[in-house]
């Protein structure tokens, strides 16, 4: 059957809809309350035969667009669409259908649709509105459930309703079900995931193959392998945001088709499988409710419930799943996928979001609801301190705390269970202010929420820390005094997806802690996988420590995007760096590493070492000029490996090789048979020791002890005493400098340390497990936990 005999508008729908939007609009009490009314119908909707569609058109308005001249465009593939093929060429049948309107919003009602769903593929949509030049123009949909080819593309009709009924972690929803929403407080640690990076597959589906293997194991009472390990004792996974995010700025584009013509029913469209890479933070908005298509295996978006699902059904333990959204900014492709009225103006990353305008607000809520009910226990803010509007009368930007405390005030429901997730803010105000450093509290957001369960990133937690470089510890003794005082609420611990690239920037020429390792790859793998860094956040400090997947694995990290043109080579000269951290001979040499590279003519690391030494001077002392850096790097003697004459063109090639290469060499697969078990062995015991003793996470009380042994004798070893509720821990942890004499840590003059009964519980490796208590001599990266029963 074609589609225009199978589809037809259902006028009387649309325009009931456009009315419930004008009484909503007339009626309601403030016009955030109206939008947020009208919110709810925005985006495709299925209810049995008949499919629903709402946008925000104020750019209709303001081109005073007749109702005559706006269509919904149906896109119908005539033939086989594989959502996994990485190229084809389809034939789409298409229909306009028309619509009703209201104001800034325009609605239409189809029936016949095909509605996508686990194990087939939806119709397509967009609208459409011609000018009076009889030239076309598509508004897409940014609330869209299923976008196979990008937030740039037209969405996909998806039967949400069929992937809720179909989830397969209901009886976790149940047992939560009450009277009154169920409210999910903070976990004990979390696990931090790059999904791209965190398996073989770097999908969803192969994350969730990975839970679910673990599972087996556990429920067989199976051997763990280290690679098992590195997932395991953690209360709560976080994703790194799953959202649609930027596409190649000079393209392909991965739908692609000739300028919309009103007059053809047919059209061919050539379909790229979206294969970019990113942390997943260059988000456009557009799209924010469902998956990136690029962590679909399958192209659909139920992997994002299957995870959730494997995570809740854990045995001994569910596992909470926790949503990193961005909210906070735009990238400038964000302009091609939404209206002007979106946008509040530029910003260091793209462009400010209008959190003033009543649309604007009620929509970035909805979606927010949306992604929420895919099963998420929790929330992670992105860069709450960029959350502002423009004060006309102060002349100056102000924080919109209001739009923090209605993200976390919103109620979601997932398989018949209404609930409120946890929230953690990152939120590092007043920066980017120069000396936010040292003027951050770091609980901006805790002190005004209205949800005393909030969280924020801790100090150690933020970026710019280099736990590997002589003298750190000490110099952030005023903030771990912060910590011991008020970091109940914090995130804590030093390696997360931003700390670790940070690491990777620093130069080698600083005061480095060489006892770390012998190689500059095994400093910073320490550095930030350090047995006695992870026994003081974890046996010492209050809080919620959270690890991140690539630094427990010892896998690689680094700033990954590939979607750049303008700036690609001078974020590649930036990341130029960590070639000196992460990258020796022997890594350089394995031929699946840095392939790309290698065809381009830098077969060997130091034919890369030299480029890069030339690359980030020119880009400096060009102020990056890019025809001026290609004839620069041609004059250099001996010739650089590489083109045998470098252009703009061959420059921008390598910066994508880089970035495509480094995608690859930062898989944590990679780091698997590298894994030290006696490592990952205590790593595991330390968190569940953390996960028994969830009392930890209070601040310090009036007959707990922190300190530091002095005199400091060229060493920093910190010493905690914390009483629980009926047990003691005493943690003693050398962080860096020359070993200690032989002393018994229990005879130090520490108040509650004094009598018998405490036993040794955790060794950090180097330690013997025949150790017990007595003389010892602690050396850089050791520690031991005792625990004594009240």
């Amino acid at each position: 059957m074609s589609l225009k005999t199978r589809v037809t508008a259902d006028i009387d729908v649309a325009e009931g809809l456009a009315a419930q939007c004008r009484k909503a609009m007339h009626t309601s009490e403030t016009m955030f309350d109206a939008h947020e009314a009208v919110a709810r119908r925005l985006g495709g909707h299925v209810d049995g035969d008949v499919a629903t569609f709402g946008f925000w058109t104020p750019e209709l308005q303001d081109a005073r667009i007749p109702d005559s001249d706006v269509f919904l465009e149906v896109l119908s593939p005539a033939g086989s669409l594989d959502l996994t093929r990485a190229h084809q060429s389809v034939t789409f049948e298409r229909i306009y259908l028309p619509v009703a309107r209201f104001e800034a919003h325009t609605f239409a009602a189809a029936r016949g649709m095909r509605a996508g769903n686990r194990l087939e593929g939806g119709d397509f949509y967009a609208l459409v509105w011609r000018d009076q030049n009889d030239e076309w123009h598509r508004i897409l949909d940014p609330l869209a459930m299923s976008l196979p080819f990008g937030a740039l593309a037209p969405a996909e009709l998806y039967d949400i309703e069929k992937l809720q009924a179909e989830r397969k972690d209901k009886e976790y929803w149940k047992a939560l079900s009450g009277e009154t929403p169920h409210k999910f407080g903070p976990p004990t640690n979390i696990l931090q995931i790059h999904i791209p990076t965190a398996t073989a597959g770097g999908t969803l589906a192969s994350l969730t193959r990975q839970f679910e293997r673990l599972s087996e194991r556990l429920r067989g009472d199976l051997p763990k392998d280290p690679s098992d390990e590195i997932y395991l004792g953690y209360d709560a996974v976080q994703l790194l945001p799953v959202e649609p995010t930027t596409v190649y700025e000079t393209g392909p584009g991965f739908w692609n088709e000739a300028p919309v013509d009103s007059d053809a029913s047919e059209v061919e469209i050539e379909l790229t499988r979206p294969d970019t890479t990113n942390w997943g933070y260059d988000v456009v908005i557009a799209g924010m409710a469902t998956v990136n298509p690029v962590l679909l295996e399958t192209g659909r978006p139920d992997e994002l419930a299957d995870f959730a699902a494997a995570l809740h059904n854990f045995p001994n333990k569910p596992k909470m799943l926790i949503f990193d959204v961005v909210f906070g900014h735009s990238d400038n492709q964000g302009l091609n996928a939404l209206n002007s009225h979106f946008f509040a103006g530029p910003n260091m990353y793209g462009q400010n979001m209008d959190y003033k305008n009543p649309a604007v607000r009620s929509i970035l809520l909805e979606m927010q609801r949306r992604k929420v009910n895919f099963g998420a226990d929790g929330v992670r803010v992105d860069g709450a301190q960029d959350f502002k509007w423009w004060d006309p009368e102060a002349h100056e930007l102000r924080h919109d705390d209001e739009f923090l405390n209605q993200m976390s005030d919103i109620e979601e429901n997932v398989a018949g269970t209404t609930y409120r997730p946890w929230f953690v803010f990152e939120d590092g105000r007043p920066w980017p202010q120069e000396d936010w450093e040292l003027s951050s509290t770091y609980r901006a957001v805790i002190e005004q929420h209205r949800d005393p369960d909030v969280f924020q990133w801790g100090p150690l937690t933020f970026a710019h820390n280099t736990p590997f470089i002589y003298g750190y510890w000490l110099s952030k003794w005023w903030r771990i005094k912060e910590m011991l005082d008020r970091g109940s609420n914090w995130i804590s611990g030093t390696a997360n997806h931003d700390t670790l690239r940070r690491g990777t920037q620093v130069n080698p020429k600083l005061n480095i802690n060489t006892r770390l390792g012998e190689t500059r790859m095994e400093i910073l793998e320490k550095a930030y996988d350090n047995p006695a860094v992870s026994m003081l956040t974890y046996a010492a400090l209050p809080g919620v420590p959270m690890d991140f997947l690539n630094a427990t694995a010892r896998a690689n990290w680094g700033f990954i995007r590939n979607q750049d043109d303008q700036y690609g080579v001078k974020v590649v000269a930036e990341e130029a760096i960590s070639l000196k951290w992460q990258v020796d001979e022997y890594r350089y040499s394995v031929p699946g590493n840095f392939r790309r590279l290698k065809e381009l003519g830098y077969e060997t690391r130091d034919e890369l070492r030299r480029f890069f030494e030339f690359l980030p001077a020119l880009v400096e002392v060009t102020d990056y000029d890019l025809d001026h850096i290609a004839k620069l790097l041609n004059g250099v003697e001996p010739p650089l490996s590489g083109p045998e004459h470098f252009t703009v063109a061959d420059l921008k090639e390598i910066a994508r090789a880089w970035m495509d290469d480094m995608h690859e060499y930062c898989n944590v697969s990679n780091s698997h048979s590298a894994l030290n078990p006696v490592q990952t062995k205590f790593m595991l015991a330390l968190r569940n020791f953390r996960r028994a003793n969830p009392w930890l996470r209070d601040n310090l009380g009036p007959e707990d002890r922190f300190d530091y042994m002095q005199p400091v004798d060229g060493r920093t070893v910190f010493t905690s005493y914390r009483k629980g509720p009926d047990i003691e821990v005493f943690a003693i942890t050398h962080m860096e400098g020359g070993a200690t004499s032989d002393f018994d840590p229990l005879r130090l003059p520490i108040d509650g340390l004094k009598g018998a009964g405490w036993r040794c519980v955790l060794r950090t490796p180097g330690i013997g497990d025949d150790y017990i208590s007595g003389p010892i001599v602690l050396r850089d990266s050791m520690g031991l936990v005792f625990e004594r029963t009240v």
